[in-house]
């Protein structure tokens, strides 16, 4: 690992570094970075925090986010929260349950904790078997070229690298409100040590919904309390919609355009009020207001790497960031927040800096998924952004239909599925489906999008029946057309 620097007086110097590339964070971005350089034929080192289901300034764990305290354990409480749901409707399909039935809180967070412990293990295995070297500790910059680590003894140890990565992810936010100690965020609320009988819940995006379904289908009394007129802002209006009719349906109570004003400790529980002059008592308040780079114990600064005003790291569109050497992936640098896109941007940035393939990530159709009961999904473009983007007019195609399921269990959930289409060029812009097995669903749609598919080949793909999914090939009569040029109406 060596580079040559010109001095002053034209001679050159060969300097010597430890590593050919060193990653700060061993989240989804930064091991993929990590394992896709060393097998370019790289040397490379990560750091990441000591393990802990609960992250902070000084924990953290091989896995990152995702495994350890986001996707993983969340979708495995959705599973468990789901049955519920899944034990009411198997009565009309014949099944009798006698007696009872409980719910062992303590049962599903031992499995959840077991199992994310695992993956940390899978994690720390595949760094060691692609001959990346791991360090446990914190680490921040002293130079350009050169970072400190705080070992888990704390003694520093410093280390030299040609490129450092920085993936250190993001963190929860809190609301700056008097007694805003007293809430948790998505962090605790995987390990909270009891189960809440009565749950309040502040935000309306991803981590607010699939909350409150959870926490609702466990059994507990939730309300979910957000700015806006519907949850998940940014979503298509016609699915926001859905989502909204859903959770009511269940039990959750909504509390649209209304904001924290204090919480109070007492006797009962946690005493909530609002700007709307709402009073109740809960026994957890989840603060699920979105999430903010993880960039202040770094010494960025130091070394002359911009941040936005967020605290993100600033990175041009080969993921480099102010300094040529230094580069940022995943969500510290707050772009598309998805685990997937941070495994995008580390195989983007290992080709372009160790494969001799300068490689952009590509953030178009990107697919997502709210992992709400019954789940939201989509890729593609929102009618909106279709009507803003596009030079022609626009086709918008709806599919509204109980389920098979639902029809036998009395269910009222409706499934809703669309299609943004281009009317001049036939291309299918985006698609959006809120209901049973939609994410499933819309990975298949997304590579569809992904290769330029038209409305005229959905149309002449054969369906698989009786299936949900066949509804997006049998969508032939057009719902409205909206004429080029519409104004757009702002959300509220």
């Amino acid at each position: 690992m060596s580079r040559k620097m010109k001095l002053e007086d034209g001679v050159e110097e060969v300097v010597q570094y430890d590593f050919d590339l060193f990653v700060i964070g061993a989240g989804s971005g930064g091991v993929r970075s990590a394992r896709t350089a060393a097998g370019l034929g790289a040397k490379v080192a990560i750091c990441e925090l000591p393990f802990h289901p609960i992250s902070s300034e000084t924990i953290g764990g091989v896995g990152g986010t995702c495994v350890i305290r986001g996707c993983v354990p969340k979708k495995i409480l959705v599973y468990g929260a789901a049955f519920s749901s899944e034990f009411e409707d198997s009565r009309n399909f014949g099944w009798n349950i006698n007696g009872p039935i409980t719910f062992d809180w303590k049962k599903l967070l031992e499995n959840k904790t077991n199992e994310i412990t695992r993956l940390n293990g899978v994690y720390k295995r595949m760094l060691a078997n692609s001959g990346v070297t791991l360090l446990e500790g914190e680490a921040k910059f002293v130079e350009q070229h050169k970072v400190e680590v705080i070992q888990i003894d704390g003694t520093p140890k410093y280390y030299t690298a040609k490129h450092i990565l920085i993936a250190t992810g993001s963190r929860a936010a809190r609301l700056n409100v008097p007694g805003k100690e007293l809430a948790i965020t998505s962090d605790e609320a995987l390990s909270v040590e009891e189960l809440p009988k009565r749950a309040a819940i502040f935000g309306g995006g991803y981590i607010a919904v699939e909350f409150s379904t959870i926490w609702n289908g466990m059994g507990a009394k939730v309300d979910l309390f957000y700015r806006s007129k519907l949850p998940l802002r940014g979503f298509d209006d016609e699915m926001q919609v859905v989502v909204a009719k859903n959770l009511e349906s269940r039990g959750i109570n909504l509390h649209p355009n209304t904001n924290l004003s204090k919480l109070v400790k007492t006797e009962e529980g946690i005493k909530v009020y609002t700007d709307r002059g709402d009073e109740l008592t809960v026994d957890v308040v989840l603060f699920a207001v979105g999430r903010k780079a993880n960039t202040n114990r770094l010494n960025l600064d130091a070394v002359g790497v911009e941040r936005d005003n967020l605290g993100a790291v600033k990175v041009d569109e080969y993921s480099r960031s102010t300094v040529p050497n230094i580069w940022a992936v995943g969500d510290v640098t707050n772009r598309i927040n998805l685990t997937p896109v941070a495994l995008m941007e580390g195989t983007c940035f290992a080709k372009t800096v160790f494969g001799g393939q300068p490689t952009k990530p590509d953030y178009n159709h990107v697919p997502c998924a709210v992992f709400c009961i019954p789940p939201l999904s989509v890729v593609g473009l929102t009618e909106k952004e279709a009507i803003e983007k596009a030079n022609g007019d626009i086709g918008v195609f709806t599919s509204t239909f109980t389920p098979m399921k639902n029809t036998i269990s009395r269910r009222p959930e409706k499934t809703v599925m669309k299609l943004i289409v281009d009317c001049e060029t036939d291309k299918v812009l985006g698609a959006s489906m809120c209901g049973p097995d939609a994410p499933e669903i819309m990975q298949g749609i997304a590579i569809a999008l992904k290769c330029g598919a038209t409305k005229a080949q959905f149309d002449s793909t054969v369906g698989i029946h009786p299936s949900a999914a066949e509804e997006f090939v049998t969508m032939r009569t057009i719902t409205r057309r909206i004429a080029a040029g519409s104004q757009v109406k702002k959300s509220e």
